[in-house]
């Protein structure tokens, strides 16, 4: 399913005719007219019903605004209910089609994008999609109470005018080959939403009211709690489309919530929903099974994507004095026996991610060539030597490499940083003892980190677990009040001013913003500049791969682990697909989009 903040870019070529869709390095993969998208069944029956489990880590919902920042909303509310100016497809991976935007087109110069409103779009409430409606969710998303995400993405667009009652165009500071198709994905919303007496409510004060988008969906019947119903709405507007047709094909997608993994794997072995998807090794190991996979009803299925590896990674918050500096990070991941867990805890099923940009052309091989030199070379003082050398590779412990040879380079690196063993514990020039705490949202974590806890206990680091309930996990990460968490970052094959809020120094002072390691480097805002601005891909290359190279040896994350399939149980009985899986599906999103009912 498309992701309504698109990471897709467009290329230099600029139309000067007004288009259905946009190609990032060459021509779309479908033409104008076109009839559906080959991944979906045309033909697919409408009706019966979804039900899902939350993807979600939080165990309910207060709120029904997706876009505030306090506060919870329901699992895939906004790809459901709202709709955007273009809709991207699962099997390419940069390019849009117009749905709200009848077409677009894109100044000579690059600093415009205009677009042109279908005249038969509708909101839920029956009213017509106008040039006001977007302008004010534009206006709003970038306003103080939503996400600072939006404002670090969109931070080189100028303004949106309204150029008549069904045509608004978006202004840009500079020449950006994504921001026509960034600005193309924002979720467009009804200046209803929320009014009182004709007249809108403070955005942070629109909780409980209904949203009012144009998506193919509706909020249905909801137990707070327990599940949420989406309901398709029979009015849908844009359910003929090419690029809607084949898809929307459940009449309800419910989506039930429990508070523990246990009570969920029970609950679909019990039948109490139709399809999960797994992100448990040992889960998918050794309890999916019972009696309804042995008659065949429930099907345990891998199925193969090309998405970007992403980073998971242990995230280090260099805003702490143990974490700045690289060296002690360095020897924090040398401490890390990720063969040992991988074969003893995790079945053999994962790949260690190495660097931002796996699986994708972005990524860092060797050393670096003469055009990545050129980009890092102003920047010396300011990037880590090693940079400069063969891409960072995680330690491993397999092979000609130990664990015991890294926790020996680890001690001499720790040393040279001023800490050293005293009294049974690490300890800096002022006897202060190296105590860090791992964040987590979830008490099982603690199998996971326990291995690296005891490896790091023999250097004299005492590495303490520290659940909390994910209202709080999230208050203290939206402050960055915490030493070491987990997360998992997408991926991308298409780089771009997102890197700003995730790793920019104007984004690490700014609370609730992607930058949790606190980076402040700028070398590596340099360097994004330099892939957000590139204007072809023999541009964008060089400056993706220098900034995956600097981040690696900055040791700012210690690289997880990732997985080239969507491990997924679904009821054969109940829910049919495909025949394919585009290769770019985002796993249980693919089943919302194009499965249908038996």
């Amino acid at each position: 399913m498309r992701s309504l903040l698109f990471f897709l870019v467009w290329g230099v070529s600029a139309p000067l005719w007004a288009a259905h869709g946009y190609a990032l390095w060459g021509d779309l993969k479908y033409p104008v007219g076109f009839s559906h998208f080959d991944y979906v069944n045309a033909n697919a029956p409408k009706g019966g019903e979804l039900r899902l489990v939350s993807n979600l880590r939080v165990s309910t919902f207060d709120k029904y605004n997706p876009f505030t920042i306090k506060g919870s909303a329901p699992a895939y509310l906004t790809d459901l209910m709202f709709d955007s100016l273009l809709t991207g497809s699962l099997d390419e991976t940069a390019s849009g089609y117009g749905l709200l935007a009848r077409d677009v087109e894109v100044a000579a110069d690059g600093m415009s994008a205009t677009f042109h409103l279908a005249p038969q779009a509708r909101f839920h409430n029956g009213d017509p999609v106008l040039a006001l409606d977007v302008k004010y969710s534009f206006d709003t998303l970038m306003g103080p109470h939503t996400s600072p995400s939006f404002k670090s993405q969109l931070e080189d667009v100028a303004g949106l005018d309204v150029v008549d009652e069904r045509t608004v165009r978006y202004r840009f500071k500079k020449p950006n080959r994504e921001l026509p198709l960034k600005v193309g994905g924002l979720p467009v919303f009804s200046r209803q939403w929320g009014a009182e007496n004709g007249r809108p409510k403070s955005f942070d004060q629109v909780v409980a009211d209904v949203p009012i988008g144009s998506g193919p969906y509706k909020i249905g019947p909801v137990r707070f709690g327990k599940d949420i119903t989406y309901v398709r709405d029979p009015n849908y507007w844009a359910k003929d489309l090419s690029v809607k047709r084949g898809t929307n094909n459940f009449e309800r997608i419910t989506v039930k919530i429990y508070k523990d993994n246990t009570a969920r794997l029970e609950a679909l072995k019990a039948g109490e929903f139709d399809l999960m998807r797994f992100f448990s090794a040992g889960d998918w190991a050794r309890r999916v099974n019972g009696k309804r996979f042995d008659t065949g009803e429930l099907v345990k299925a891998e199925f193969k994507h090309s998405l970007p590896s992403g980073f998971q990674s242990y995230v280090l918050n260099t805003r702490r004095d143990n974490f700045k500096d690289v060296r002690v990070r360095q020897a924090l991941g040398l401490a890390l026996d990720y063969e040992w867990m991988n074969r003893q805890m995790f079945y053999n099923s994962y790949q260690r991610v190495n660097g931002l940009f796996g699986n994708t052309d972005c990524q860092a091989r060797g050393v670096p060539g003469p055009e990545e030199i050129a980009l890092m070379d102003p920047w010396r003082k300011e990037i880590p030597a090693a940079a400069f050398g063969p891409m960072a590779v995680a330690p491993r412990t397999d092979g000609d490499s130990s664990l015991r040879a890294n926790l020996r380079q680890a001690q001499v690196l720790l040393k040279a940083a001023g800490w050293e063993v005293r009294d049974g514990a690490l300890r800096n020039a002022q006897g202060k003892a190296f105590e860090v705490e791992y964040l987590d949202s979830n008490e099982g974590g603690a199998r996971v980190i326990s291995p690296w806890a005891r490896n790091l206990e023999k250097l004299g680091i005492k590495l303490n677990f520290r659940p909390v309930d994910f209202a709080l996990y999230q208050q203290r990460l939206q402050k960055f009040e915490f030493d070491i968490t987990s997360l998992a970052y997408a991926g991308t094959h298409n780089p771009g001013q997102e890197y700003a809020d995730l790793f920019g120094s104007a984004a690490a002072d700014l609370e609730d913003s992607g930058n949790l390691s606190g980076v402040k480097s700028p070398a590596i805002d340099a360097l994004i500049n330099k892939m957000t601005s590139a204007r072809t891909k023999t541009e964008l290359l060089p400056a993706c791969r220098a900034l995956e190279r600097v981040i690696a040896h900055s040791h700012l994350l210690i690289p997880q682990w990732t997985a080239g399939t969507h491990r997924i149980v679904y009821n054969s009985w109940r829910i049919t697909k495909p025949a394919t899986m585009p290769p770019y599906a985002q796993g249980e999103t693919w089943a919302i989009d194009t499965w249908w009912a038996k």
